[in-house]
C-alpha cells in the first residue's frame, strides 16, 4: 500500500496526537511528544494544524512531524516502523523535495529519534549533524521532593507573570499574556500544568509548563524559564521539581526534556532537579 503524506485539518490533529501518545514509552529515545504540539497551540488552532504532517499507510499513521519553523521539522515514527524501508525512503523524498510542502529548498534541519533507518539514508544523501543537544530524563516512580519555594498554578490572573518570565528568560519580546490564553484554550490543555515559582516579595521568578501523554507514559517539560533577575538562586531547580510532581499526579511514569549541550546552566539545572543526562543527539542538517 502507498504511503500518504498529509496535512490534517484542525480536527484531524487529534488523530496525530493520539498516535504520538501511543508511541511514548520510558525506554524510547528522545522524540516528538504530544506536548510539543500542545505548546504550539499558543499560535492558534488553525496555525497549529497547518504545521503538522502525517505519513500513513492503509489508514494507519506511521510518522508525525511538526514544522517548528519553516526550515525545521521535528518528527517521530511508530516504534514498529523505525526500520521500515518503504517509510524511510518516502520520508527522505518528502524531506528533500520542496514541492512536497514539508521543507523548503536550501538549508534545513530535521529532528528525529535515534535508531531510525531514516538517519542511514540521510547520511548517504550527505546530510550532516548539527550542534549537540542533551536529553535528560527523571523517573517518577518515587514521590517527588518538596521544591522548597512558593509554587502557584498559573491561571488567567497570572498570564502576565508567565509572559514576563519567558521574555526575560529567553531574551525575546515574543511571549505575551495572549500566549497563555491561546494555549489554555487549545483542545489539549487538559494534559498540561502551568506553574510559577515566586520569591518572598511575590515576584514571579520562574515558570514551567509540563505535558502529560497519559498515565504510565513519559511527560514533557516545555517550556521552563527563570527570570534574569532571579538566576543562580535555585528557582530553575525548584520549578522543574514542581513540574515533575505535577506530572506524577497526572500519572506520568517519567519526565523528559532536551536542551542544547552548549546551555551548560540549563543542563546543570535539570541535573539538580534529579534528571539524568543521556548520550548527546543532534539534528540532521542539509546545508544550502
Amino acid at each position: 500500500m502507498t504511503i500518504v503524506l498529509g496535512t490534517p485539518t484542525a480536527g484531524g490533529v487529534r488523530e496525530a496526537m493520539g498516535a504520538l501518545r501511543e508511541w511514548q514509552y520510558d525506554g524510547a529515545p528522545m522524540q516528538l511528544h504530544p506536548g510539543d504540539i500542545g505548546w504550539n497551540y499558543r499560535f492558534g488552532t488553525a496555525e497549529t494544524a497547518a504545521v503538522v504532517r502525517t505519513w500513513s499507510r492503509g489508514g494507519r499513521i506511521l510518522a508525525v512531524g511538526m514544522q517548528d519553523s519553516p526550515t525545521v521539522l521535528r518528527m517521530t515514527v511508530a516504534p514498529d516502523a523505525f526500520r521500515d524501508e518503504e517509510l524511510a525512503r518516502r520520508l527522505v523524498e518528502d524531506l528533500s523535495l520542496p514541492e512536497r510542502g514539508v521543507l523548503p529548498a536550501g538549508a534545513v534541519s530535521v529532528e528525529a529519534p535515534l535508531g531510525l533507518l531514516l538517519h542511514d539514508l540521510l547520511t548517504k544523501d550527505d546530510w550532516g549533524v548539527d550542534e549537540p543537544w542533551t536529553p535528560l530524563f527523571r523517573d517518577l516512580a518515587d514521590e517527588v521532593e518538596d521544591p522548597g519555594v512558593r509554587i502557584e498554578a498559573i491561571g488567567p490572573e497570572q498570564a502576565q507573570d508567565f509572559a514576563d518570565v519567558l521574555r526575560s528568560a529567553f531574551d525575546t519580546s515574543r511571549p505575551t499574556r495572549a500566549y497563555w490564553h491561546a494555549m489554555s484554550a487549545g483542545p489539549f490543555h487538559a494534559d498540561a500544568r502551568c506553574l510559577g515559582a515566586y520569591d518572598d516579595q511575590g515576584n514571579p521568578a520562574a515558570v514551567v509548563t509540563v505535558w502529560s501523554a497519559g498515565p504510565g507514559k513519559p511527560g514533557l517539560v516545555e517550556p521552563m524559564g527563570v527570570h534574569a533577575d532571579h538566576r543562580g538562586r535555585g528557582y530553575g531547580r525548584a520549578i522543574t521539581v514542581a513540574g515533575a510532581a505535577a506530572l506524577r499526579e497526572l500519572g506520568s511514569s517519567s519526565v523528559r526534556v532536551c536542551t542544547p549541550s552548549s546551555n551548560v546552566g540549563g543542563v546543570a539545572t535539570y541535573r539538580a532537579a534529579g534528571f539524568e543526562a543521556r548520550p548527546e543527539i543532534g539534528d540532521r542538517i542539509r546545508k544550502a
